[in-house]
């Protein structure tokens, strides 16, 4: 079952139950080069809303607070652990939720573990010895590793951050074709990007909204505010029910993954990284379609790789040029190879090749034989000691821009360039 839905539908019956939430919900996708994961990689969170003032100061009005602030938190517990139990597919194989219960502030210490999920691999014995070590409660179901999330979910700094509105099926149309009007996503992107982004992928005649798995969810819209969300929803029109809708605070498309590293010698699998250098072998194509080619500084050589998938971005990654220094955006995988998300130009080398010269009558000249010069062919004109011109070839390529990977291959944390100076 879907996270986000779980997470919807469980908040919508505390609702039922007067027991509000504070803020949105957190949406927090994790190192997704973490070798066990769910599909999407995320953790969720929410704070629940409980009245800190009593209207008066006796004691008696403070210990009847007090067992009512207990009192709805124990339901809370009750109802959120009953619908994992019961709406969560055990039966799976890759299924192991885990929930986690926190009460206090959110610590250095509490961050750092949320950036470390992000940055790199953490245990189920790691998370579960770091949540005793808070004072957290935690629920563990078969292996429990939902804990790392949900931990991660809790602490996670958000700097930078977007919003995403999913909204969900009822389930009589689980696994159906949805029925989305495609004319209005387009008109809907039209008049919301960049507020909105990662709408549709134009060139792959992709509508990104959309999910290609038999999810609850029906369609979900990134953007920067809740506000330009809710704009879009009345804008997307659908011809079948909708059951629920939810907003939720995010890591997504921020490249909070990233982290800023001077040399390639330091890069490590499973981690994400922006690494500048030089290009020293072309690029290739493999079988499948995929592009490689060799970056490296002064510290040492890394195979990069623009994947079948990544479509025409591995176009641009073709033009480039022993030589041409670059800023790469991407991570490692368990084969060692820098899979690429985005690409900066630093500096182009010049590339020439090199052409007949021209006649003084307009034709460009053939060769007159081995070391006999150049000879024209339509007036005769012969040049003896003539050389070949070397011309400079057009790159296709711009430097100090950003290319990217087309929406429909793009990571959930990975920044669009539209958000590049965000």
């Amino acid at each position: 079952m879907c996270t986000t839905y779980l997470a919807c539908h469980i908040i919508n019956q505390l609702k039922e139950e007067n027991i509000a939430i504070s803020g949105y919900p957190r949406l927090i996708r994790l190192n997704p080069f973490a070798r066990f994961k769910t599909r999407g990689n995320g953790g969720i969170s929410f704070k629940i809303a409980i009245d800190e003032e009593s209207n008066q100061n006796s004691n008696d009005t403070l210990h009847n607070d007090t067992e009512k602030k207990r009192s709805k938190i124990q339901l809370a517990k009750k109802i959120i652990l009953k619908n994992i139990e019961e709406l969560s597919q055990m039966a799976h194989e890759n299924t192991n939720p885990g929930v986690v219960f926190y009460e206090g502030e959110i610590t250095e210490h509490m961050k750092n573990y949320a950036m470390k999920t992000i940055y790199s691999i953490i245990s189920i014995k790691e998370a579960e010895d770091f949540a005793n070590k808070i004072g957290a409660e935690i629920h563990k179901f078969k292996k429990g590793r939902g804990i790392i999330g949900s931990l991660a979910a809790i602490a996670c700094p958000l700097e930078d951050y977007t919003y995403e509105l999913l909204t969900y099926r009822i389930k009589e149309n689980y696994g159906s074709k949805r029925n989305i009007d495609k004319l209005s996503v387009i008109e809907m992107d039209k008049k919301t990007f960049p507020e909105t982004f990662e709408n549709i992928d134009f060139n792959n005649g992709y509508i990104a909204i959309e999910p290609k798995t038999p999810c609850p969810i029906l369609y979900g819209v990134r953007g920067e505010s809740p506000d330009i969300l809710k704009i879009a929803k009345d804008i997307v029109k659908v011809n079948e029910a909708i059951e629920s809708y939810c907003i939720f605070k995010t890591n997504q498309h921020t490249d909070m993954h990233l982290q800023k590293i001077a040399k390639i010698k330091d890069m490590e699998k499973y981690g994400s990284y922006i690494v500048n250098g030089s290009i020293v072998k072309d690029p290739h194509v493999i079988e499948g379609g995929h592009v490689f080619f060799s970056l490296k500084d002064d510290s040492g050589m890394v195979e990069a790789a623009a994947y079948e998938p990544t479509k025409d971005f591995r176009k641009i990654i073709k033009k480039l040029v022993i030589g041409d220094q670059v800023q790469l955006f991407g991570g490692i995988g368990c084969g060692g190879t820098f899979n690429i998300e985005k690409i900066k130009i630093i500096s182009l080398t010049k590339k020439q090749s090199f052409k007949n010269p021209m006649c003084h009558c307009g034709k460009r000249m053939t060769s007159a034989g081995l070391n006999k010069g150049f000879k024209c062919r339509k007036c005769g004109y012969i040049l003896p000691h003539g050389k070949k011109i070397a011309i400079e070839e057009k790159r296709g390529l711009t430097e100090n821009k950003f290319y990217e990977t087309p929406v429909s291959a793009r990571r959930h944390l990975s920044k669009p360039v539209c958000r590049m100076k965000k």
